[in-house]
């Protein structure tokens, strides 16, 4: 079933966990193919920081080339997403382990915290992307208290490396839209909790 956003104001705010920016750019290609009309904003170090997955100008300009418009990428742009009701759902992809707990203390002193922050005064829906090292560690307590709070949802996630990096999950990118569409219809896409790896 073709996914159809034609109609609908999309924000994709990005934080730095490098190694997932291909997997994100290339959904933030498809979302654009649903006829949404797209939004990013980047965290202070996804907007500076170059590493051994590509440098911050290269993604600035395809963030750019797919959505036709500037990035968002200080916290005085990104606060008054709430005041004019900009999106109708933000999603943050990838969410790293800080942006996490961050958002789940209320703190809001990046830009993309700015707009999450913003964003959810108007009780509209945010969906978090999860990249993190230790998901089942120290944030693991900051992922129970965002999975009840009400309009906030996750792209499914699970364990990426659990022989090496047991704490550690990802989210299954691929399913970003169907999440989107789930969520702006107020409702958790299940299950939230799945294994990239074959049963033993």
């Amino acid at each position: 079933m073709t996914i159809d956003f034609h109609d609908k104001a999309i924000g994709v705010a990005v934080t730095g966990s490098f190694c997932t920016f291909r997997q994100v750019f290339e959904e933030l290609e498809s979302l654009a193919q649903t006829g949404a009309s797209l939004y990013t904003i980047f965290s202070d170090n996804a907007y500076h920081t170059d590493s051994r997955f590509g440098a911050a100008s290269e993604f600035l300009e395809k963030a750019r080339n797919i959505t036709g418009k500037e990035p968002i990428s200080t916290i005085p742009d990104a606060e008054p997403i709430g005041p004019k009701a900009l999106f109708d759902i933000l999603l943050i992809a990838p969410c790293t382990g800080n942006t996490l707990s961050k958002l789940a203390n209320g703190i809001s002193d990046t830009p993309v915290l700015m707009a999450a922050k913003a964003h959810l005064r108007n009780n509209r829906p945010l969906v978090i992307s999860l990249s993190t090292n230790d998901a089942l560690g120290m944030n693991l307590k900051n992922i129970g208290i965002l999975l009840n709070t009400k309009n906030i949802y996750f792209v499914p996630f699970g364990q990426d490396n659990y022989r090496t990096k047991p704490n550690s999950m990802i989210a299954h990118t691929n399913l970003i839209p169907q999440t989107i569409q789930q969520a702006l219809n107020g409702k958790q896409i299940q299950p939230v909790i799945r294994s990239p790896y074959p049963e033993n």
